[in-house]
């Protein structure tokens, strides 16, 4: 399991809107938190024994506090549940640093954010950051209902948001029409579900938009999970030989081997397992790595992604 590299105390949790509440959390410690840039995520180690992701959502110039946003998923695994119905202002927690699988491009002449739901909480630093450095942005912000929209009160602050309610628009977002009218060298970032994310990515390659960033707080269930037919792998650093049978991922039978590799959602969308490949040819199956490093092939995601090659040799 990946490592609470940090003790953190539940300070505040507010209701922001229907079913989404924030958690403020500060060192445990006198001291300060690690730095993160705009889009950064971090793990939290519930008592429950679950592990998640959730993306940052305040200013990165804070070093005192880590804030958080997050939905009551009816779909929980026992994370976003424990969160709503038992976690405590005063709680203690194990965290993780930072990490960011959405990088925002500081150099950009324009960039364009696009939200929908819960995936509000990283474009929400994004702006913040990009308004503090006086760049061009837009930003548009979806969502099914006014009331399951949090964070409207701050972003309404920050001023020059475009907003889009379903029930009050009568459909979903016009994701084409609403890129079209902007530079096509900008950068365009979307996070969201996993239908809008889809659109976004049609849209972008219908219209030729090049700098394309996305996040998914689900895994692309677009992306083939077929069973390998059963592959060796070499841990250079160990020195141990695995053989990874048909229908069981690489870091199952890691665990199972008592290596100590370090995971958190276990669906290639968080990048907490990601590993050095030395060699062979991996199966990417994750929704982190860009289609060139995918490519490269020089990093995997070890939780669900396979191998090509019949051998890969990893940095573990």
């Amino acid at each position: 399991m990946s490592q609470a590299a940090l003790q953190a105390r539940v300070r505040t949790m507010r209701y922001e809107a229907d079913g989404i509440v924030s958690v403020e959390l500060t060192p445990l410690q006198a001291g300060t938190f690690p730095p993160f840039d705009a889009g950064a995520h971090i793990d939290l180690h519930l008592p429950s024994g679950v592990t998640r992701s959730y993306s940052l959502l305040n200013s990165t110039d804070e070093r005192d506090r880590y804030v958080l946003g997050i939905l009551s998923d009816v779909k929980s695994r026992g994370g976003s549940r424990y969160v709503h119905e038992q976690l405590r202002v005063g709680s203690v927690l194990g965290i993780s640093a930072p990490r960011n699988n959405f990088a925002l491009d500081e150099s950009a002449a324009h960039s364009v954010l696009i939200a929908g739901g819960i995936g509000i909480t990283p474009i929400l630093c994004m702006y913040r950051r990009l308004r503090a450095l006086g760049h061009s942005v837009q930003v548009l912000y979806c969502g099914r209902k006014r009331s399951q929209a949090a964070f409207l009160a701050e972003l309404d602050a920050l001023g020059g948001v475009d907003t889009h309610f379903d029930d009050e628009a009568g459909g979903p977002p016009n994701l084409k029409a609403y890129l079209e009218k902007q530079p096509r060298d900008a950068h365009v970032y979307c996070c969201g579900p996993a239908p809008m994310l889809g659109a976004f990515e049609d849209a972008c390659r219908e219209l030729g938009i090049e700098h394309v960033h996305l996040e998914r707080f689900s895994a692309d269930t677009t992306v083939a999970r077929a069973d390998d037919a059963g592959y060796i792998v070499e841990l250079a650093q160990s020195g141990k030989t695995v053989e990874v049978p048909a229908g069981k991922t690489l870091l199952e039978t890691l665990l199972e081997a008592g290596i100590d590799a370090e995971y958190s959602c276990m669906e290639g969308i968080c990048g907490a397992c990601e590993t050095r490949v030395l060699e062979g040819e991996p199966d990417h199956r994750d929704s982190v790595l860009s289609t060139a490093e995918k490519a490269s092939n020089k990093v995997m995601m070890i939780c669900i992604s396979g191998c090509k090659s019949g051998k890969l040799v990893l940095d573990l």
